[in-house]
This record gives C-alpha cells, structure tokens and sequence, in this order.
C-alpha cells in the first residue's frame, strides 16, 4: 500500500514549506550604491505569498512595502505569459514573482494576478501601493529612470503609462508578433527572461520582437508555440520604439538567431549578445539606436559549443572587455580581458557577478567542484581572493557599495550576510523552517574521468547491514547534482531513512566540474551517461561494501527520467527498477537550443539521434518500470512518455504508467511530495 504523504512527517513538511522554500528572501537587488537592499519574502515558512521589503544596509532596519493579501484579497491568477516564465525560471512562490525599481531607486514597480502596482521606496512615511488602471492584464511592468513613467506587456503588445498624466499608450505595432517578451528557447535554455528595456533617458524603449509564426503549436500547459530539434526557431528582432520612430537594429539575424542579453550602455549606444544556431560563437554587438547600426565588440568561439558565463561579456570600468573562456586543456573555465587569458587556471570561473570595493566577484570553484565560493579579483592583476572557505556552496548580489553573500554551509542552516564597506556586516533574515535534516553524505571522485559522487546512508545504519541502492540522480548538461548545498541533500536523507543507500553521480557532460568535461557527452548522451553510471557504481560498491550492488533501483525526472528509463532498457544487469518522470524519450521532439548545442540538427546527424533514443528499445525492457508525466508539462511535453509507452505496449513489456493532470515540469503543490510517496511503494513491491 502506497504510504500516505500526509501521513509522514518530513513529506508533510516539505509540501507545506514548499520544499524549505516559503520564508526564505529571494531576487535581492541593490540600490543607492548599496545603501538599500531590496528583496522578496513571504511571511513566514507555510506562507507561500511573497511580499517586496527593504533592508536599510546602515542601520539593519526593514520595512515591509507591499502585503498581498490587502492588495488583492480574492486571490487570482498570473497572466498565462507570467505563469509560463515562472515554468522557464523554476519558482514555486505565489504573490509577487518579480519587480523592477526606478533607476533612481525610489519606485518598485510590479504585477500582481495581472494587475499593475506602483509603491514610492522612500524611507519617509508608510508605503501605499498605487493600482494604475491597465487595459488588460499585464506582465513585466519596467518603470524608467524616475519611476513617472511604466512599460509593460498585455496580451503581446507592449504599453506605456505615464504615471503623472494617467496616460497609457500602445508603443508596439499592431503586426502579428509578440512584443516585449522573452520567446521559449531564450527564457529555457538561453537565460533571457525578459524583452523590454528602457533607454536612460526614459524616453525610448528597446524591445524585442518575437515572430512565432513558423513554430508548432502544443495545447499543454495553456498552449504556446513550441521550437522542436531541427524546425523552426522564433524570428527574434530587436527595435528601438522612441518618440520620433522605430528603428531597427541591423545585424546577421540568419547566422545569429539567438538573442542573449541586451541593455542600454548610455542613451546613445546599446549592448546586446547573440549566438549561432548550434552556439559556436558568441558575439557582443554595440548598436547606435538612431540608425540601428552595429559593429563587434568581442567574439568568443568554440568547436563544439561556448559555455556561457553569467555575467559576461561585459565592460570594466577602465574600458576593457570581460568575456568567458577556458584553458588551452578545457581543466577550467576562465575570464579573458580583451581576449587574452586574465583569471589563474586554478580557479574555476562560474559566473562574473560585479564589482564590489574596487574588486570583481565572480562564484567559482577551485578544486571540488561540489563547493563553489565568492571570489574577490583584482582587476589589474587577476589576483584572487576567496571570502568564504570551507565545504559549502556561496552565492552573490554585488553593488559598488555593498556584497550579499548566501552561504549554504553543511551542517548549518542557510545564511544571507550583507556587507558594506568598512568591514561592518548585517544579516538579511530568513524566515524560512529551518532544514530537519544534517546530512552526511559521503563523497568521493571515482573512475579515471574522476567523477564526482557521493553516497548518503540512513542514519543509525549499522556497520555490515547491506541496502538496496537508490540512484538518484541527473546526469544531463547544464546541471549539478554532486554540491555539498545542505539543501539538496533533504529529501535524499529520507530516501536513505526509508531504507535506502542513496548514490548521486555527476557523469562526464554535467556541469561545474571542467569545460573539457562537459564537453564529453558532444553528440553522444546515453552511451556517456550510461557507461559513466556504471563504472561509478562499480566503483562506489567497492569502496562502501553496505551496498547491495544486487538490488540497484534508479529514480530520476525530466533528463534524469531519460537516465533511469535508459538505464533498465539497456542495462538490466545493472539496474533492476526505475521510476522515469518527465523523461525526453526522442531529442528529435525536445527543443532546439538545447538538444542541437549537445547533438547537432536532426537532419545532419541522424544517427545520434536514433542512438539516443529510446523508443527502439521498448522490446528489451525486463526490469519493472514507472512512468510519470504531468499533462501540463510544457517543457518535455507528454507525449514523450505516451509513444514509449506505446512502443513497450506494442512489444508486449509490462510496465506502469501514472499521468498527472493539471501537473507541470516542476511539480509544484506538494506533488513531489506524493511522487516520493508512490515511488516508495513501487520500489518497495517491485525489489
């Protein structure tokens, strides 16, 4: 019988917290050279509602702005647009999903339920938030310079209200497209969330211009145009919309489709970043918005694919050009200064986050790639200087005048520290449950690619009892499952509290561990992935003999759905059970920024994709396995799980099938936790 999530204490919990989530403060920005700190958080750890607040980094002092409850009491829901950004960036929180302040700091602007607020940030007096009328519902409101004046999205066109005047005006033509917006493949996979932005002077705005008339369309998840492996993208443009006209910004739009990141450098020139289709070159552009003119600033190219750096390609104050690169053996990912190699090769660069005292920060690594630290650079030398130290996981919001740094320690709960200049600190406080569980996971670099791993045990397991083995995992691009974050390692404690030696592995492909080691998995995922699982594995048995190497059961969600649905289809010497969600079981049906940076287009390397695919090997399946998929899953959509389903129905292969209505890829609600609690009933019966 299939243990009622309720009815266990830690699942009941984590669904409540929103997994130690609710509370905890979020998309923290600074303003008035450091000297407030603006952020998200709700009310306590079951309130899932967040409210915008300030911190007053001189005296400690905060001040709520907004309650969202007041603001609207009956509730509601985002825009469709909002919601599917809020799949794109993973957040789980209701109430306020994001905001904008004034350049000059003294408005916040946000959408709540599709409806537009203005609150004055001045220390004086009570924030009231002001509701400005909008005709429909609206997304991504930016307000300019001073705060007089709002843009913002409704239904695909893009607005201006004049705060002062009470005058709103349509800005974008009339013309089929969508205005303003982030299309699916850069708010997905390219880290571009937004599509508007204002010009200094607050009288002209840059935006992009997204024609999806050449995609596919899929009704799951609310229904939007879908960018599959080797069809069409979006035709993304981007305009400058002023008082005297448009203008369109000229640049090779067929060999550089993909859009990045965009800003103002100054009322007279703009920067923006785009890349080739399979994301062999990077280029950084300057345009002059009045003739829409562009020229090169910094091109960054790789054979197989450029790894973005956050935060890069930028300029330093002195004019010289931050961009990413790696050294000459791919051991780590490093900043280049006008082209030539400026970070030490020890440090493993992750993201370039911005100056603080005279310093670069970057979050790097130096030699365990499950740590990551805050890193100060000087930057006339290259000279590094770490300000955390220790087994952890650090992360930063840098302003000129003041450093937040968030600290996820093991053994400790999370800390939020706010520095400002003179050494003095504050802390940012969450409100958050506190996390229930001090794990000890057991790490370990095995094979000869020195695969991270690590394996967590039950507490109280004694010595000599063998367990069967719980592979949790991901194993995909892009991501990290290996980290010594304390909050990662939760809900594999009670996995491994249910009886269970839980093995995590980062195969060659994943990220965080050397540029030369993401790039192994180059058109060839499951042979990788698979053969790097298994030799860790056999590894990991030798070194920790409590594990039942005859007992393997492997459990994973979307990439890691893929791993575990691959791993009893074509190992089942390996792998005797494995519950797959969300998997992609053809690349040839997932998106195209993703799937051809790793494989290439389907019509030029068709046998990576039939390699890679799982369908053909539904006949071989002789281990029990679960599927599980949300119906609104609009990231891998369902029918990945239907046609394998089919195909294995077809061979005649037993296997189990949950569908989730209503569910999305991140599996909000307290639904992960259910899934924990059905998973454990089939790997209870089925091993």
């Amino acid at each position: 019988m299939p243990l009622d999530p309720l009815s266990d204490p830690f699942l009941a919990l984590s669904a409540r917290t929103g997994r130690f989530s609710y509370g905890a403060p979020r998309a923290a920005s600074f303003a008035e050279g450091g000297g407030r700190l603006f952020f998200l958080r709700s009310a306590g750890p079951t309130d899932p509602y967040d409210d915008l607040w300030v911190l007053d980094t001189a005296t400690g002092e905060e001040r709520q702005l907004t309650d969202c409850r007041a603001l609207a009491p009956k509730g509601g829901e985002p825009p469709l647009v909002e919601r599917q950004l809020r799949e794109r960036i993973r957040l789980v929180a209701a109430g306020i999903g994001s905001y904008a302040l004034s350049g000059d700091g003294r408005f916040a602007v946000f959408a709540l339920y599709g409806r537009l607020f203005r609150v004055a940030t001045s220390p004086d007096g009570t924030p009231q938030p002001q509701e400005i009328p909008a005709p429909g519902p609206v997304f991504d409101p930016r307000p300019d310079a001073d705060g007089s004046r709002i843009a913002y999205v409704s239904e695909d066109r893009l607005y201006v209200v004049d705060c002062d005047r009470d005058v709103t005006a349509q800005v974008s033509p009339e013309d089929g497209a969508r205005w303003g917006v982030a299309e699916f493949a850069a708010a997905e996979e390219l880290g571009r969330s937004r599509g508007h932005w204002w010009a200094p002077d607050g009288r002209t705005l840059l935006a992009a211009r997204v024609d999806e008339s050449a995609l596919p369309r899929h009704d799951y998840g609310g229904g939007f145009a879908y960018p599959q492996a080797g069809g069409p993208n979006a035709d993304v443009r981007l305009w400058v919309l002023g008082e005297g006209g448009h203008v369109r910004l000229e640049w090779d739009t067929a060999a550089h489709p993909y859009v990045t990141d965009a800003a103002w450098e100054s009322d007279t020139e703009i920067r923006f970043a785009v890349q080739d289709r399979l994301q062999r070159e990077l280029l950084w552009l300057a345009a002059d918005p009045a003739s829409g003119a562009t020229r090169v600033l910094s091109r960054t190219a790789h054979a197989l694919w450029v790894e973005q750096v956050p935060g890069t390609p930028a300029q330093l104050a002195d004019g010289r050009i931050l961009s990413p690169g790696e050294t000459v053996d791919g051991g780590t990912q490093t900043l280049l200064v006008d082209g030539r190699p400026f970070t030490a090769p020890e440090l493993n660069v992750r993201s370039f986050v911005g100056e603080f005292e005279g310093s670069l920060v970057v979050e790097a690594a130096f030699d365990e790639p499950a740590d990551q630290h805050v890193v100060l650079v000087d930057p006339a030398s290259g000279t590094a200087r770490p300000l955390t130290e220790g087994p952890g996981v650090h992360a930063a919001v840098a302003s000129a005048g003041a450093l937040l740094i968030v600290s996820a320690v093991p053994g400790a709960q999370v800390r939020r520290t706010v520095r400002v200049p003179g050494g003095r600190e504050r802390e940012l406080r969450s409100l958050a449950e506190p996390l229930p569980y001090a794990v000890a996971p057991r790490f370990a670099r095995v094979t000869e690619h020195r695969l991270p791993a690590q394996v967590v045990l039950p507490r109280g397991h004694a010595a000599g009892e063998l367990l069967p083995v719980l592979l949790d995992v991901y194993g995909g691009p892009g991501a990290q499952a290996v980290t010594s974050d304390p909050r990662a390692q939760q809900h594999r404690q009670w996995w491994a509290d249910q009886g269970f030696a839980v093995v995590t592995v980062d195969n060659r492909g994943t990220a965080n561990v050397s540029p030369a080691f993401a790039h192994a998995m180059y058109r060839d995922f499951s042979r990788t992935t698979l053969d790097d699982q298994v030799a860790a594995l056999r590894e990991l048995g030798s070194l920790h003999p409590e594990l039942d190497l005859s007992r393997v059961a492997v459990r994973g969600w979307s990439y890691g759905g893929y791993l575990a649905a691959l791993a009893v289809l074509r190992r089942p010497d390996v792998f005797h059970a494995a519950v797959a969600g969300a998997p992609p079981t053809d690349f040839r049906e997932y998106d195209t920024a993703y799937t051809e940076r790793y494989l290439g287009l389907p019509e030029e390397n068709p046998e990576v994709y039939d390699a890679d695919s799982l369908r053909g090997d539904a006949a071989g399946l002789s281990r029990p396995l679960l599927l599980v998929h949300g119906l609104a899953d609009d990231n891998v959509h369902p029918t990945h799980t239907f046609r394998l389903s089919e195909a294995l129905t077809e061979a005649g292969r037993q296997h189990e099938l949950l569908t989730l209505p209503g569910v999305s890829h991140m599996t909000p609600g307290g639904v992960r936790e259910q899934l924990m609690a059905h998973d454990l009933g089939f790997l209870k019966r089925v091993l």
